[in-house]
């Protein structure tokens, strides 16, 4: 019988205590001595935001599809139990075992975003697993990062002794056989990162040596011993029909933030935004066959008991078979209380119609992301809406019903200005006047409610704007107060509602996503004076981060307000990300030059991920 790695006493002292006791339905348990690799699976966050991420279901299923292999979960304790853990000497413990996570062969983590970097280093200390990978011998797990942020991963690379970047269904097969191998004859640790640095997609920091310039910019980036690659290729699947999926995901013990069943769609956009790392480090777009996801939504649902489907997508609209999947779900289970969402949706009439079907228009609002709210800009950043578009979708929406509205925008974009951000006001208040032209006073449902959200842009490695700099948190706050200021001065200024984000996590979030290994003796130094879970608001502290850098002596405006030339070696650049340097170069030019790109499905680009052959990189020759 399992044991409970807390005891009853510890349970009822804190905040739901259901995160930490596993058990749900279709967790994998396995017996320790059956298997040779023990592989524990982390998302570093809180575990109702940790089990409604996708990637990290598909990996459980994948690994413990293998019978050589047992992955359990683990998830970042809150700060009550992490106060507890720390004063009871009680190491960090997988779900399914409830086995200390210091005593598996993996620590694998997946990295979504870098405000949770200093929960990896909360990680890896309850874990009782040294901090640094050099400290680090035989009797410690390897510790492997994965996901997104691997697309530059300096900042944490003092910290990991591994990084499998790209798309885990392609690789790790080969990597665990590797690890099994190589365990069942004895080799060691080192010998198996030398082997593992071979397997496409892996990076050990270890092994490539750093440079720098007295103006503090790259020198050299180079491997600093024999057969090391320079380059590590990110990893794709091209056989998305048949990738491992899971029919039977762990449901969770508590309400996750995302509570139903996740159906990928579609993996990869035809969009180019330039902004926007996913569109550009997912492609090539790549679609699943409507037959094949209604049997996957067939099978979720029959092992969950979950009641609501998202299709899950970077742009759903874009999917080809959209009409006949949705028509699908919507028959096949209108009996069973069962909600379609669709999030990533292009407002458009097709996608208005459809989500006139699947929910309720008296209490959604609908969300329209322009980014920008000039044209000019729009076309700087390649969004892709003209303002008759947006103008249009409004149109069709207020016929429809709906009377609230969300708006997105990012200010801080690149040759944004003044004009520029008023526009955002202009835009709105277009909207607010489209509402009480179209909808007859005898008809409406109150004043229209149009709420704007602006954002602060963060340049991320592997787009077109890597080498922009951010604006400064001053300017920043200027240009929110020019928003204000100009909605207040609008004819229906009452019906629109303002929200903006604060700058200081935005602007270390920036310094993160493009720093270098420099930047690793800043995060450890936060952490040290108590930083951690820095993606929640209340426990966000700025002034902690402040002393970190003054008493590490980096400067983050380098990282933050710099303007990086073309020739400048970047952190990154080591990484193969299937798009070519040359296709994001041509496109921070034609960005400064407001130069629309074509989406994919209109022309090619020439961006370098036709060189995977598949998805819509190669639909116009079947």
């Amino acid at each position: 019988m399992r044991k409970l790695a807390l005891k009853d006493e510890i349970l009822l002292q804190i905040e739901k205590p259901a995160r930490y006791t596993g058990g749900e339905v279709n967790a994998v348990m396995k017996n320790k001595e059956d298997v040779d690799i023990r592989f524990a699976m982390c998302f570093p966050d809180v575990y109702e935001i940790g089990m409604s991420h996708l990637g990290l279901q598909i990996l459980y299923h994948m690994f413990n599809e293998r019978p050589d292999a047992w992955c359990e979960r683990v998830f970042s304790p809150w700060t009550d139990l992490d106060e507890i853990l720390r004063r009871e000497k009680i190491p960090l413990f997988a779900l399914e075992s409830q086995e200390p996570i210091k005593d598996f062969d993996f620590l694998g983590i997946t990295i979504q975003y870098e405000m949770c970097y200093t929960n990896i280093l909360q990680i890896l200390d309850l874990s009782q697993i040294p901090m640094y990978a050099r400290e680090r011998d035989e009797s410690h797990p390897l510790v492997i990062g994965g996901g997104p942020c691997t697309f530059n991963p300096e900042p944490l690379a003092p910290f990991f002794d591994l990084f499998y970047i790209g798309e885990g269904e392609a690789s790790y097969p080969l990597f665990l056989d590797t690890y099994a191998r190589m365990k069942r004859q004895g080799k060691s640790r080192m010998q198996f990162l030398e082997e593992a640095a071979q397997i496409p997609g892996i990076y050990v920091p270890a092994f490539y040596d750093v440079e720098y310039a007295e103006d503090g910019t790259l020198i050299s980036f180079a491997p600093n011993r024999p057969g090391i690659p320079a380059k590590v290729a990110r990893q794709v699947l091209t056989d998305f029909e048949h990738a491992p999926y899971p029919k039977a995901p762990v449901v969770p013990n508590i309400k996750a933030t995302q509570d139903r069943i996740m159906l990928e769609i579609q993996r990869g956009c035809i969009r180019g935004c330039r902004f926007c790392q996913a569109g550009m480090i997912y492609r090539p777009a790549r679609e699943k066959n409507a037959e094949l996801l209604k049997q996957q939504a067939r099978d979720m649902l029959r092992n969950t008991g979950h009641e609501e489907i998202s299709l899950s997508s970077l742009s759903s609209s874009d999917y080809s078979q959209l009409k006949e999947l949705l028509d699908f779900l919507l028959e096949e289970f209108k009996n069973q209380a069962v909600n379609v969402s669709l999030p990533s949706l292009r407002i458009d009439a097709f996608s208005l119609q459809v989500m006139s079907r699947i929910q309720d228009v008296k209490k959604s609002s609908l969300t329209f992301a322009p980014e920008a709210g000039s044209q000019r800009l729009r076309d700087v950043i390649n969004k892709g809406l003209t303002q008759e578009v947006i103008l249009k979708g409004a149109r069709e929406a207020f016929r429809g019903g709906w009377s609230r509205v969300k708006l997105y925008f990012m200010l801080g974009l690149p040759t944004e200005d003044e004009e520029d951000v008023k526009c955002i006001a202009h835009l709105a208040q277009k909207i607010a006047e489209t509402y009480y032209d179209e909808v007859p006073k005898e008809r409406r449902q109150g004043k229209v409610q149009i709420t704007v959200s602006t954002s602060y842009f963060v340049p991320k490695p592997f787009t077109p704007f890597q080498w922009a700099p951010m604006a400064s948190v001053q300017t920043y706050l200027d240009r929110v107060r020019t928003v204000r200021e100009e909605m207040r001065q609008q004819e229906n200024h009452k019906s629109i509602k303002y929200n903006w984000h604060e700058a200081d996590v935005a602007i270390l979030e920036g310094f993160l996503a493009r720093g270098d290994r420099r930047a690793a003796r800043v995060l450890a130094r936060a952490y040290e004076l108590g930083a951690m879970y820095d993606a929640w608001t209340e426990h966000f502290h700025p002034k902690l981060w402040t002393q970190a850098f003054a008493d590490t002596d980096i400067d983050m405006d380098f990282y933050t307000l710099r303007r990086r030339q073309v020739t400048e070696l970047l952190p990154w650049d080591f990484i193969d990300a299937g798009v070519k340097r040359e296709f994001l170069e041509r496109e921070w030019q034609r960005a400064k030059e407001g130069a629309v790109t074509p989406n994919c499905r209109q022309s090619c680009s020439g961006c370098g991920a036709a060189r995977h052959k598949g998805g819509v990189c190669v639909e116009s020759e079947s």
